[in-house]
């Protein structure tokens, strides 16, 4: 069987309500269990439901920094277990507490209740209120054991999916899935970028985001198969309403390994001496913003 479910939790929070959030995210991964999920994917920042301070309120802020946990807290470890009880694996998004930092961050779970890896988002949204966030440094892939296959799976978060660099940066590390939760308005622009990032990298991705009115849901997810026999298909596996619920997205990994193996968007025919620019730090007008980090 090469069929790996990825089950898109598409809900409304409990504003920084953790015991609440914790609830409700429980229930959702008990019903996507039962409907055959492998993978569960989070909103981003479930944890407090992507409740963010004004950064002109220093009080607002030092409330904000009491509601950050770390992969030792009882919210993480929770579901650790609950993963190992169902036998599924998780993509669990929270405020996390680093050293001196906050960070928005995802922490991956296989279906034995062990952490594979954690990501904190490396395009934080600097011109929002996200500025009080410190950016990750970097974008990771892990093997992922469920209990079909074992995948290449690799992580970032919203605002990241925005530039074509992380998923094609995944990729080259070997992502065969990239998971990505969201928590802001999903349309038509916002979306077809998404379906660009599994074609122009012939991976599957996965997006799952905040119903409304919280957000607008639309979590989708695309498998990046861009053509079978019959000529160009529909690379759409699911895409959710507006309303609350659980999306499965069924990805035939078996499928999508062959599709890789023969055509042509991955890193064979690229020209690395055309590309120098991309790697050059300055920031030229019209699109130099004092606010932006590095």
């Amino acid at each position: 069987m090469t069929v790996v479910n990825v089950a898109l939790l598409q809900m409304v929070a409990s504003g920084g309500d953790q015991q609440a959030n914790l609830a409700k995210g429980e229930a959702f991964c008990r019903r996507a269990k039962s409907l055959g999920a492998d993978i569960v994917l989070f909103p981003e920042m479930w944890s407090i439901g992507y409740t963010l301070p004004r950064v002109s309120a220093p009080h607002e802020q030092a409330a904000w920094w009491r509601h950050a946990i770390d992969s030792q807290d009882h919210f993480v470890r929770h579901f650790q277990a609950l993963a190992q009880e169902l036998n599924m694996a998780m993509a669990l998004t929270y405020l996390e507490k680093s050293a001196h930092a906050l960070r928005n961050a995802v922490s991956l779970i296989d279906r034995h209740g062990a952490m594979r890896l954690t990501y904190a988002k490396v395009h934080t949204c600097d011109f929002d209120t996200e500025a009080v966030l410190t950016p990750g440094e970097d974008f990771y892939v892990c093997a992922l054991d469920t209990a079909h296959e074992a995948i290449n799976v690799g992580m970032m978060i919203c605002f990241d999916r925005e530039f074509p660099e992380s998923a094609r940066v995944l990729m080259l590390k070997g992502a065969e899935l990239i998971l990505t939760p969201n928590a802001c308005m999903l349309e038509p622009n916002r979306i077809g970028q998404f379906r660009a990032r599994a074609f122009e990298n012939m991976v599957g991705v996965a997006m799952a985001n905040y119903a409304a009115p919280q957000a607008n849901g639309h979590s989708v997810a695309f498998d990046g198969i861009a053509f079978d026999a019959y000529g160009s298909r529909d690379t759409c596996l699911v895409e959710a309403g507006e309303e609350e619920g659980v999306y499965l997205a069924a990805f035939d990994m078996a499928r999508l390994r062959a599709w890789r193996e023969r055509e042509v968007w991955g890193n064979a025919y690229r020209k690395l001496r055309a590309y120098q620019l991309l790697t050059v730090p300055a920031v030229t007008p019209p699109f130099v913003r004092a606010d932006a980090k590095s």
